[in-house]
């Protein structure tokens, strides 16, 4: 097992009636293997996905937002057991102070898949199987709320595929439950899926107000990839298609649908994108129209899906050992992104330019080695790719955190008036929240978001990069840095870092090596 894997369990090792076996997948949210029973249970499959969530470095208070995370993935298997949602079949806590990055862990017991529909995609793109696919998603996502729940992350990395050729929906630890017309979910989420009305919306105390028409508009989305191999909305970066979906919802464009999308598909599409929340079909209805274009009735099985596709080699850098390719071809995504599907899970990745940020997971970009903690590092990846420079990177951002507060969300400086963990200066935060560029309504109050410090902080960084002169010397990373803590103007006007900031930028310098991955730097 080499480092990247945010929590490495040796081949071997048991928990509860389970003993590991081959890794299948990681992301900055845990692990996953799988595993083997090794009991007698008429109650549990021979074998299943053992989903590992780490304990995390930092201390109880920065570990809230991931244990909520957990809370909310669990509680919705427990309490919904419906055939198109991946199976939860236990939870387990290691307790193993021998090894202390295992103790403590929290393991879900799922259902084993074969692979994702990510990397389905990226196998074979705009699969024959598509249509019937998407009327499976479709089930699920009607099946989560007629329960009175909301997905609030539905792509391609987190619909399943089962070795029967069927879909399951899966990552539930964005899902929230509906109070009344609305649910609250964190504040971060996958750009591409997001409907426009949450780009720009205010994130209170419980993070993001969501509805399910925020899961008909991924849907859509969804649909025109399957069906077309590309996204509904222009641009070759997540950040120009984020752009044209503002500018799409303020009515000042229009909707382009791919010419190659099936008339009976055209209208479905454009009935989840629709501009306003209010305006998008109900779940029941789109069912219905979706299972008809489909020509399916409750989605029939589709037992020679896998192999009929090619299977692609996972990359040498992840496992260095002999089952490396085997894994690949089960590599999915149990609610953390996977490593096999990197490198050209979507359109987005296969069409960008060669400088283009990958959309990954960021592992290959942040070590999880080095004491990120482990909450963080989604917001941190997402911030990084949200901006279309090369040099603000999930490692640059991380670095940052480091220097400025030493990842502590609570820091409090009242004699500079800064705060939280980028140590924003509250007035300075509120216009840099949201990618448009305007100020939210009101000044934010400390204790600052989380959230909304690291999004905050990748637009500055975005903005920062351009006005630097070209062909200053020293790391452009360091330089992009050092503009944060003064200004962009003072670092042109003195050709480099200036001098009272050369300490703060030494440190950093040693951070961004420790978080760069080997080969990277």
């Amino acid at each position: 097992m080499t480092e990247p894997y945010a929590v490495p369990v040796p081949k071997g090792y048991r928990v509860g009636a389970w003993e590991v076996r081959d890794p299948i997948a990681t992301g900055a949210f845990g692990s996953v293997y799988e595993a083997r029973r090794t009991v007698d249970s008429p109650d549990l499959p021979r074998t299943a996905a053992l989903k590992f969530l780490p304990t995390g470095t930092g201390t109880p208070r920065q570990l809230t937002h991931l244990r909520e995370l957990i809370d909310r993935e669990v509680e919705l298997h427990r309490r919904l057991k419906q055939p198109r949602l991946i199976r939860m079949y236990d939870t387990l806590t290691v307790d193993d102070p021998s090894r202390p990055t295992l103790d403590g862990a929290t393991v879900l017991v799922l259902e084993k898949a074969e692979r994702s529909l990510s990397a389905l995609l990226s196998a074979a793109p705009r699969p024959d199987a598509g249509p019937a696919l998407l009327a499976q998603i479709c089930e699920g996502l009607a099946q989560l709320h007629r329960a009175g729940w909301v997905h609030g992350d539905l792509k391609p990395a987190n619909v399943l595929l089962m070795k029967d050729g069927s879909a399951r929906l899966a990552d539930f630890n964005m899902a929230a439950e509906l109070e009344g017309t609305h649910a609250y979910t964190p504040a971060f989420s996958t750009p591409d899926y997001t409907p426009p009305e949450l780009l720009w919306s205010e994130i209170g105390a419980r993070g993001r107000q969501i509805r399910p028409s925020a899961d008909v508009w991924a849907f859509g989305v969804l649909a025109h990839l399957v069906l077309t191999d590309s996204f509904p909305l222009p641009g070759a970066t997540p950040t120009t298609r984020r752009d044209a979906a503002v500018a799409y919802a303020r009515g000042t464009d229009e909707l382009r649908l791919s010419p190659e999308l099936p008339d009976a598909w055209r209208e479905i599409v454009r009935a989840c994108l629709s501009r306003t929340h209010a305006d998008r079909v109900d779940t029941d209805v789109l069912l219905r129209r979706v299972e008809a274009a489909a020509g399916t009735t409750r989605s029939p099985r589709l037992p020679r899906l896998f192999p009929l596709l090619p299977r692609r080699r996972r990359r040498s850098t992840v496992i260095a050992s002999a089952t490396a390719a085997t894994v690949a071809i089960a590599a999915l995504g149990y609610g953390i992104s996977t490593w096999a599907d990197t490198g050209g899970d979507t359109p987005a990745a296969r069409s960008s330019s060669p400088t283009a940020k990958s959309a990954t997971d960021g592992s290959a970009e942040l070590r999880t080695d080095k004491g990120v903690p482990a909450v963080y590092r989604p917001m941190i990846v997402k911030a990084a790719h949200d901006c279309t420079q090369q040099d603000v990177t999930p490692a640059l951002i991380a670095a940052m955190l480091k220097a400025e507060s030493n990842f502590d969300p609570k820091l409090s400086d009242p004699g500079k008036d800064e705060y939280g963990i980028a140590r924003w200066t509250p007035r300075l935060l509120r216009w840099w929240i949201r990618p448009d560029g305007q100020p939210v309504k009101s000044i934010p109050k400390p204790p600052l978001s989380v959230p909304d410090s690291i999004t905050a902080l990748g637009h500055y960084l975005c903005y920062i990069e351009p006005q630097l002169t070209p062909g200053l010397p020293g790391d452009k990373r360091v330089l992009i840095a050092a503009a944060y803590r003064t200004s962009y103007k003072r670092v042109n006007a003195v050709r480099g870092i200036p001098p009272e900031y050369r300490d703060y930028c030494k440190r950093l310098t040693q951070y961004l090596k420790e978080y760069t991955p080997p080969g990277s730097w």
